[in-house]
């Protein structure tokens, strides 16, 4: 009989290892540029409608609740992949985004990068 991880590990079958809240860690790239957009997490139901629709959706830990990513904004992610990394414990998303996908109005959330120390606008 083939052990659980190596099933998870190398398997056809679905089956996220979400941490002990019940989190997914998901990693969002913009399908055309390939830039990294944001981290976020995803509860099952958020990786369901994100499946089901094509819309990001997302959990928010701050919130406590689900979070569609654009939702007041406009600024939704249309999902056009996932996929999961070999122990399912992290997603990869890549999307179209719709506008800025940081809350700051930054194209993505990693818009500073660390120079000597501080922070510094990326190019």
């Amino acid at each position: 009989m083939a052990d659980q991880n190596s099933d998870r590990e190398t398997g056809s079958k679905l089956d996220p290892k979400y941490d002990s809240n019940g989190l997914i860690t998901a990693v969002v790239t913009d399908d055309s540029s390939r830039d990294v957009l944001m981290v976020a997490h995803m509860n099952a139901e958020a990786l369901k409608l994100t499946l089901d629709t094509g819309i990001v959706h997302f959990f928010s830990r701050s919130r406590q609740q689900l979070w569609k990513k654009g939702e007041t904004s406009g600024n939704i992610l249309e999902m056009t992949g996932v996929r999961i990394d070999c122990d399912q414990d992290a997603l990869w998303i890549t999307a179209r985004p719709a506008g800025p996908a940081c809350h700051t109005g930054a194209t993505s959330c990693f818009y500073r990068k660390i120079q000597d120390g501080a922070l510094e606008q990326a190019e």
